[in-house]
């Protein structure tokens, strides 16, 4: 049973983006330098936990628009992180949706860009947005999962 086009695994797509968000939530600090305080690492895990728990909730209860929404409006710093990895995690899938990007080309995570992107490149396809959701559901619980093994 070949395919001719690969099909990525997205259990480990999720499971990777997971450990990004953990990575840059809890083991490092806002300018990316490695945490050694360990008050410092559970009190950043218990935030990103915090943060991914809603985040979950609400794509859960209101679907990917809504939790990208949440995200950029209630979740400040570590929701911009976790909107990025939900980016990164959506190009991963290979449906050519790449990344919202600004006039210059660049990746823009403004929350009027994102939302925009989503709303016209994401939720076109449903199959395709149910699948992105429930990877995305999976990477958040893997998120959560990692925060409170660090916490």
């Amino acid at each position: 049973m070949s395919n001719s086009m690969a099909q990525p695994n997205l259990d480990r797509l999720a499971a990777r983006h997971a450990q990004k968000i953990i990575c840059r939530l809890v083991d490092e600090d806002k300018e990316g330098k490695k945490r050694t305080d360990n008050k410092e690492i559970k009190k950043a895990a218990s935030s990103a936990d915090n943060t991914v728990t809603k985040a979950l909730g609400v794509l859960q209860e209101n679907g990917l628009y809504a939790c990208l929404l949440y995200l950029k409006a209630k979740e400040k710093e570590n929701g911009d992180v976790v909107v990025e990895e939900m980016l990164n995690l959506l190009d991963s899938l290979g449906f050519g949706w790449g990344k919202p990007t600004d006039k210059n080309g660049k990746v823009d995570t403004s929350a009027e860009a994102v939302l925009k992107h989503v709303a016209e490149k994401v939720t076109a396809n449903l199959e395709r947005l149910l699948l992105a959701k429930e990877t995305m559901e999976q990477m958040l619980i893997y998120a959560r999962y990692g925060a409170k093994a660090r916490g």
